[in-house]
């Protein structure tokens, strides 16, 4: 139990929810230690623990791994806790304390779930991530953001009770709990694959990330962008590697979200959009089930919460300032918040693969998984998702954002903890694209690869200039989709649009019958209470006093309908 108790100690997420603690009964002045400190101090812990099964313990017959050290865990690890300190840095202006408890516990959760060796231990930091996380929603305190956090809560707890469930089916059927490979066969892995699928934004079941994300505060939207959907793919690398049901959704993945972002007007909610779409190149990455195929999905993954993160911080700079991300309310920014502009189109550049950037270096390896495998129609629609992916983020956002028809705003420039956080989330999107070698040598498997490749080099600028030009002749001919002030629905509509008009369908109907039956009641009122007078009052025949042989008949009756009855 010592030992135990002493590796469970030094398990990185435990940092992190003691730093939470220290958060919420230390002085502001202190915050930026534990919220940048311990994150930095976590990830030197990480890297200091052997690889293995630690922090092992025996309950209810069975062996409970709370910390698991490998290749595939560790990437994950190092990544969330070095945007844990990088979320920090960004939130330091932040004076809410409850947003920076929240943020910590969520992290410290998702760290946790990435480290747990057994289900019911990633069962436990599943429901503690979205526990926590739904306070960075609420933390905005407005009846909207309120609305949209139980929204969110209630899809987060049901994929939380499928991953219980799911476990306890596995368990019977295989007496096991460990958190490896899963696959498909029984009806408990296709619940634990449905859990993963709903963080993961799996099509029809990926609403929530639009939802939610855009109604958080500034500092939270940023957190949110980096937790939970990616854990959702780590456990889908680890559970699911090679389930070919995954290359179709994540194809599927890869090109419907970026339908809807075109028409977007609010940018927070164009680049969750964007977001569901590039889960779908790892989702792809994932079925494929490769040594390359799955480098790619973890190498993609940290190049994603990179630049995506940054994009997102840059947005949350304009909404601090300005008060608003609508695309049609913005434009000519560059002039007042030059900075937040380079970090802005240095997120869009990475985020569009452009050579010498983080996604170049990831996206790449994927598309190379597929062509090594001879899915040539999957390789297809991912150079496809890629060009559009290169015309949303990485020219709409920045554009619009900062280039287009100045408003007039003149507004200071994001606060100097928030262009720290920018600026170096900005440099480490270009290093890992300039010296790939230092990510590569982190991933999980043994899988040679050159990104750098003259073939490649050309075919992604060749892609990059097509997308370029075809933003420019379409915004020339006035056909680029207009920002339109308004709110976007996809399959959200069922259940805000289709359930509450559902809901009022029938509170209406239960109103109207209630009517019809006290209007009944209303007009046969005295014609009852006049029968009731007449047969119970005092003159009345059942106030007479009964003679023994009547009594007696009407005992006979009962008696003979019970018998009728019972037999």
């Amino acid at each position: 139990m010592s030992d135990w108790l002493g590796q469970a100690i030094a398990s990185p997420a435990l940092a992190l929810f003691f730093a939470a603690l220290l958060v919420a009964v230390t002085p502001r002045l202190l915050h930026g230690l534990w919220l940048v400190g311990v994150p930095a101090a976590a990830l030197a812990l990480l890297f200091a623990l052997p690889e293995g099964m630690h922090g092992t313990v025996s309950m209810f017959g069975h062996e409970l791994s709370t910390l698991r050290v490998d290749g595939l865990s560790r990437l994950w690890g190092a990544i969330f806790l070095l945007s844990a300190a990088l979320t920090g840095l960004y939130g330091l202006n932040v004076k809410d304390r409850l947003q920076h408890v929240a943020s910590l516990l969520y992290a410290g959760s998702a760290v946790g779930a990435v480290l747990a060796g057994d289900l019911v231990t990633l069962f436990l930091f599943w429901e503690g991530t979205a526990i926590s996380s739904v306070f960075l929603i609420w933390a905005r305190r407005t009846v909207r953001a309120h609305i949209v956090g139980v929204r969110y809560l209630i899809i987060q707890v049901i994929s939380g009770l499928l991953l219980m469930v799911g476990t306890i089916i596995h368990q019977r059927a295989t007496g096991s709990i460990a958190f490896n490979t899963l696959g498909l066969d029984s009806a408990g892995g296709w619940l634990i694959f449905l859990s993963f699928g709903i963080k993961a934004g799996f099509p029809l079941l990926h609403n929530w990330i639009q939802d939610a994300y855009p109604e958080a505060t500034v500092y939270g939207t940023v957190v949110l962008s980096i937790f939970t959907t990616k854990l959702a793919i780590y456990a889908l690398a680890r559970g699911f590697a090679g389930t070919d049901l995954l290359i179709p959704i994540g194809a599927v993945m890869t090109i419907f979200p970026l339908i809807f972002a075109l028409i977007e007007n609010d940018l927070r909610r164009v680049l969750a959009y964007c977001l569901n779409n590039q889960l779908g190149f790892m989702v792809v990455a994932i079925g494929i089930g490769t040594p390359l195929a799955l480098n790619g999905a973890a190498a993609h993954a940290v190049a994603h919460i990179l630049y995506k993160g940054l994009l997102f911080m840059t947005m949350g700079a304009v909404l601090y300032r300005v008060g608003t991300v609508k695309a049609s309310q913005l434009g000519g920014l560059y002039r007042s918040m030059p900075a937040t502009t380079v970090f802005c189109i240095v997120g869009a550049m990475a985020s569009s693969a452009v050579p010498l950037f983080s996604a170049f270096v990831s996206k790449s390896m994927i598309q190379g998984a597929l062509g090594y495998e001879h899915m040539a129609v999957v390789w297809v629609v991912l150079l496809v998702a890629a060009g559009l992916g290169a015309i949303v983020p990485g020219i709409k956002v920045p554009f619009f954002a900062f280039f287009h028809r100045d408003r007039g705003y003149r507004v200071k420039e994001a606060p100097f903890n928030m262009q720290l956080a920018m600026g170096a989330t900005a440099l480490l999107c270009i290093a890992v694209g300039v010296f790939p070698g230092a990510l590569y040598a982190l991933l999980p498997y043994e899988a040679t690869y050159n990104a750098y490749t003259l073939s490649h080099v050309i075919n992604q600028l060749q892609l990059l200039a097509f997308a370029a030009l075809a933003f420019v002749l379409l915004y020339a001919a006035r056909l680029f989709p207009a920002n339109v002030r308004g709110l976007n629905l996809d399959t959200d509509w069922a259940y805000r649009r289709a359930l509450p008009a559902l809901v009022e369908r029938f509170r209406q109907s239960s109103v109207s019958l209630r009517a019809r039956v006290m209007h009944v009641f209303s007009r046969n009122g005295s014609r009852a209470a006049d029968w009731l007078a007449s047969a119970f009052g005092l003159g009345g025949a059942m106030a007479r006093t009964w003679t023994t042989g009547v009594m007696l008949l009407w005992v006979i009756v009962l008696l003979a309908l019970y018998l009728v009855i019972y037999y």
